[in-house]
């Protein structure tokens, strides 16, 4: 069964890889400051204090531009750093784009010993989950390392899953571990999601349909996959 279950993740990231890359660039750059707009007009955005966020690839949704003006507004802004031996991510403060350097995977991160290492986040805080894809019931699925599985299990703030349309489905495979985002933005709208927790607790035993959401406004290849 575990074997069946990754081999069926395998093939839904191998699509949806290929369906992100054949995006084109223009669209991609109107997406992207679709969904920047949106984040940025959510309620709970604006109240957070604090910005827990990835820095984006190219061909990923753009981070990057919600990341200054998240700096410009005087939030505090936190970006991850991959552990490879704990599987899952710290978090270091930033006060510009400058103090990220490239990763492993060519990820810009923070340089632990130059950045503050932050343990405890203030409230209220936001933070952008990374994913390939996303269904509707809030849950991802990302390139299969769990390193923010891991950490979204702890965290306490408003977790918010950005995804191109495109990238979008029904619902995904899912483990008893993962754990659904409260909030679905594309450049096609916002989606809220009503968390049934019992249905988060049974995670892969979930069932079509169990979730429920409310929707507001309208509803390069080669490159070694990042540790999200």
């Amino acid at each position: 069964m575990a074997s069946s279950m990754k081999a069926v993740k395998q093939e839904i990231r191998a699509n949806f890889k290929k369906k992100r890359r054949e995006i084109p660039a223009d669209k991609k750059r109107e997406s992207d400051r679709a969904i920047r707009e949106r984040i940025e007009s959510l309620p709970a955005y604006r109240r957070a204090t604090c910005l827990l966020c990835y820095v984006s690839l190219p061909d990923e949704v753009d981070t990057i531009a919600l990341i200054e003006d998240a700096l410009t507004e005087g939030k505090m802004v936190c970006v991850p750093v991959s552990l490879e031996e704990t599987h899952t991510v710290d978090f270091y403060q930033i006060t510009s784009l400058d103090e990220l350097e490239p990763g492993t995977y060519g990820v810009l991160e923070p340089v632990p010993g130059k950045a503050k290492k932050v343990t405890w986040f203030p409230r209220p805080s936001v933070c952008i989950v990374p994913g390939l894809v996303f269904d509707r019931e809030g849950f991802r699925l990302g390139y299969g390392k769990g390193y923010y599985d891991r950490f979204l299990q702890r965290f306490r703030g408003v977790k918010i899953g950005v995804c191109y349309k495109e990238l979008t489905v029904d619902l995904l495979p899912h483990g008893y571990y993962d754990r659904p985002v409260d909030w679905l933005i594309s450049e096609d709208g916002a989606e809220k999601i009503i968390h049934d927790e019992r249905m988060i607790r049974r995670g892969g035993q979930q069932k079509t349909g169990t979730g429920n959401k409310r929707r507001t406004g309208k509803r390069p290849a080669g490159r070694p996959e990042p540790r999200r």
